[in-house]
């Protein structure tokens, strides 16, 4: 018998992708799969390409029959998440896809998001300094957003160290369409999304209180932008520099010994179908010769580092198994 444990939110993207990492562990089984409008079809017919999973039904999402599983992931959106971990025993281990968890600050939550602020549960980045030793002893993890693993990895070793001024900082963050979720809207139909790109939420996106909060950032600047592409996140981070430090050593030297966090060699540059389908995160940095601020580049799979193989990254340290297990260091090209 394997580690049993549930994905809630099945049906959609990040869902759908948690479905396929926990095929392939060698360590979790799943138990309960639950939808939605979807409950009562197939996995196979929700997701042909899980064929793993391909006859199992999807269920209602009942607390009841999560309540003896060793872990729950839930894939919901946001503010719907709270209801359900409310009702789950702590000896069940909940990882959180969702926001409803991640910011310290009530105000900032008010600020962004609707509802109620729910509370603050360990913050699921392994790579911050001290944090995995944090969630490997918690029960309950909130996963990071997709926008902010990607810049928080970029940023934060620079703030930490000294080396990039925590005010003025800037993002532009291009990602796929799946980072909107998978219910249908026009905005994201292929005649709507293809040959174009397009901001949304421009000066007030709810990832940037997450961001700030994990990197130590003070002020932040962060334009997303939509791009023709199902999957994958490049952002670029700008920032002043406070010193003469290489941001590239800096960055090399942080992440030296991480299994998942790769600053590429000089003259290599993130591409997002470079980590399509793993749980990696590229980075390369450098200073512009004009403005002389710090650039770095970040790369990731939305899907991946950015929802769901970060939370089965989580798992594993909380379940105490392997961080890697189950988890593709290595992307999908062309």
């Amino acid at each position: 018998m394997g580690i049993r444990v549930a994905v809630v939110g099945a049906s959609g993207y990040a869902g759908g992708e948690l479905l396929r990492i926990v095929a392939g562990h060698p360590n979790l089984e799943l138990a309960v799969a639950t939808g939605h409008a979807q409950a009562g079809s197939t996995i196979g017919s929700v997701h042909p390409h899980v064929r793993s999973f391909r006859d199992v039904v999807l269920a209602r999402t009942e607390p009841a029959a999560l309540a003896d599983l060793d872990l729950v992931f839930l894939a919901l959106p946001h503010g719907q998440s709270a209801a359900i971990a409310a009702q789950l025993p702590e000896s069940v281990k909940v990882v959180d896809l969702g926001a409803d968890f991640r910011l310290r600050d009530a105000a900032a939550w008010s600020r962004y998001y609707p509802g109620e602020h729910a509370g603050t549960w360990t913050y699921g980045l392994p790579e911050l300094p001290g944090q995995r030793e944090l969630i490997a002893a918690a029960s309950r993890v909130a996963s990071t957003g997709c926008y902010a693993v990607s810049t928080t990895l970029a940023l934060a070793p620079l703030i930490a160290a000294g080396v990039a001024d925590p005010e003025d900082v800037v993002v532009v963050a291009a990602s796929g369409t799946t980072g909107a979720g998978r219910a249908a809207k026009q905005h994201l139909l292929a005649s709507e999304v293809m040959g174009s790109l397009s901001p949304y939420k421009v000066g007030a996106h709810q990832h940037v209180p997450e961001i700030k909060q994990a990197t130590g950032a003070r002020t932040l600047s962060f334009t997303p932008v939509l791009a023709p592409m199902p999957r994958g996140i490049l952002a670029t981070v700008t920032a002043r520099p406070a010193g003469d430090a290489d941001p590239a050593e800096v960055l090399r030297a942080a992440y030296a010994d991480e299994p998942f966090v790769h600053v590429l060699p000089a003259g290599e540059w993130p591409h997002t179908s470079a980590t399509f389908g793993s749980n990696s995160a590229h980075l390369q940095a450098t200073i512009d010769v004009d403005s002389g601020r710090i650039v770095v580049v970040s790369a990731i799979d939305n899907l991946g580092k950015g929802a769901a193989a970060q939370a089965v990254q989580n798992a594993n340290l909380m379940l105490g198994l392997p961080e890697t297990a189950g988890l593709a260091v290595d992307g999908v090209a062309p």
